[in-house]
C-alpha cells in the first residue's frame, strides 16, 4: 500500500471516529434534556403538592435556595431562570 492509500485509510478512520463522537455528544445532550424535562415535571408536581417524597423535598429545597440566590442577583427584573414562580 502506498503512502497516499495509507493517508486515505487514516482519514477515513478519523472521519468515522468523529461521526461516532458527534453522535455520542448528540445522544448525551438529548439525555440531559430529557433529565431536565423530568426535573421540571417533578418540580411542578411538588409545587402543586402532588409528591411528598423526601428525596424530592431535598432537591426542591436546593432548587429554591439556588433560585433565591440567583433572584437576588437578577435585580428588579426578577428571577434569572424561567419559569419564575
Amino acid at each position: 500500500m502506498g503512502l497516499i492509500d495509507e493517508v486515505k485509510v487514516g482519514a477515513a478512520r478519523a472521519t468515522s471516529r468523529a461521526r461516532e463522537s458527534l453522535e455520542e455528544v448528540r445522544l448525551r445532550h438529548e439525555l440531559a434534556a430529557a433529565y431536565g424535562e423530568l426535573g421540571r415535571a417533578a418540580w411542578e408536581l411538588f409545587e402543586d403538592g402532588g409528591h411528598p417524597d423526601v428525596r424530592l423535598r431535598q432537591a426542591v429545597e436546593q432548587v429554591r435556595l439556588a433560585r433565591a440566590r440567583l433572584g437576588a442577583g437578577a435585580g428588579a427584573g426578577g428571577c434569572a431562570i424561567p419559569p419564575c414562580g
